[in-house]
């Protein structure tokens, strides 16, 4: 039996409360927020009690461009915007995180994101 598109869409935003419902991000310790399309990533540091977003990071930024031309597939995009974000975190004087896989499962790009972002200092 195959779903339906809106019902997987439906499904994810209903898992994707549930976690919000438990996980905050403060200024010392901010929420890493996930989001992908068929053919991006997108990773943002969100301050929950000011209701601002510190930075992100996608494939879509221009300064990413030149590196994501030498790197093949989806997942070596996310392992490279993992660690982007996690080099934008230092410079602000961000060491700890907590990690939101949006809804997704924690695989494929979610876990390439999460892993880069570990191994560049950031810590969950």
């Amino acid at each position: 039996m195959q779903l339906n598109r809106k019902a997987v869409e439906f499904n994810r935003l209903r898992k994707r409360l549930r976690i919000r419902k438990k996980i905050m991000g403060t200024p010392e310790r901010p929420r890493l927020a996930v989001f992908r399309s068929s053919k991006n990533i997108y990773v943002q540091l969100v301050d929950d009690l000011h209701h601002k977003t510190l930075t992100g990071v996608s494939t879509l930024n221009p300064e990413l461009r030149s590196e994501l031309e030498k790197i093949e597939g989806k997942i070596g995009a996310a392992k490279l915007v993992g660690k982007k974000i996690a080099e934008k975190a230092k410079e602000m004087k961000i060491e700890q995180v907590v990690f939101d896989r949006g809804g997704y499962m924690y695989h494929g790009r979610v876990k390439a994101v999460a892993e880069a972002a570990r191994a560049s200092g950031l810590k969950f």
